[in-house]
């Protein structure tokens, strides 16, 4: 994070709408719900029009939020906070406070686009490449005829840019956002947003565009259904993710176990 975003970004803990207590692994709160109560809770911050930073945490996640103060502060205090890895689900058992289940982000994603068009709420797509966001639009609206897509912006720019994209959010007032920039920069963002006033739902969805417009295959449901769809991504991108997953899973079992032995 640079000196500017430091100084500008002012972290609040979000109103926590889950009747349901936390669990703790490696520093980070983690909400014990499953997909369908999730979507639940959100749809409370919609209707009452209160900012939520919908956050999902994985290994790599976890790692980086015990390298990062200011991430683990961000992600911490963030009103809804999801496991986005089979790898954390069984940590949690492994631990003694076993989480109900994966809530994997790009299917909670699409979950409330369902919900959305249901109930008429708005969203806005924000991320990838241009081309790459506007077929994302195109395929949500031919699944989701009545879907209010209000906006959509690339994930291209830099910090002297984000206080234009925030007036472009404000001027459309989505329900929902979705970000599809690279972590921790999209964490750094939203809470920029957030601080400017916007009162969306904002959730940070990965490369979850890439595989909504087609551009990157997902894995198969066998593999989804194993929890192996990290190993597909690594066969796909084996240069960019091998340290992340092989590397990364390893420090954070061998962190996992730490913990349990205090």
């Amino acid at each position: 994070m640079t000196d500017l975003l430091n100084k500008v970004l002012t972290i609040k803990q979000e109103k926590v709408f889950s009747d349901r207590p936390r669990i703790t692994i490696l520093n980070i709160n983690i909400d014990v719900l499953n997909v369908s109560e999730t979507i639940d809770v959100v749809e409370k911050y919609i209707i009452q029009k209160e900012p939520l930073h919908l956050m999902g945490v994985n290994a790599d996640k976890l790692n980086e939020c015990n390298k990062n103060n200011k991430l683990q502060e961000i992600v911490n205090s963030c009103g809804v906070i999801n496991a986005d890895g089979a790898s954390v689900v069984m940590a949690s058992k492994y631990l003694g406070k076993p989480l109900p289940e994966r809530v994997a982000g790009i299917d909670l994603m699409q979950d409330l686009v369902g919900l959305s068009e249901k109930k008429g709420y708005s969203i806005y797509l924000l991320g990838a490449k241009q081309e790459i966001v506007e077929k994302t639009a195109k395929v949500l609206m031919t699944r989701y005829p009545s879907l209010k897509i209000v906006g959509v912006h690339d994930g291209y720019f830099n910090e002297t840019e984000w206080e234009n994209v925030s007036n472009k959010i404000k001027q459309v007032t989505p329900d929902i956002v979705f970000v599809g920039i690279t972590s921790p920069i999209k964490e750094y963002l939203i809470e920029y947003l957030q601080n400017k006033g916007n009162t969306s739902v904002f959730m940070g969805v990965g490369g979850a565009f890439d595989v909504v417009s087609g551009h990157i295959p997902r894995a198969p449901i066998w593999m989804q259904n194993l929890n192996l769809e990290w190993l597909f991504r690594v066969m796909k991108e084996p240069r960019r993710l091998f340290k992340r997953y092989f590397i990364g899973n390893l420090k954070f079992i061998m962190a996992v176990i730490k913990e349990k032995k205090l």
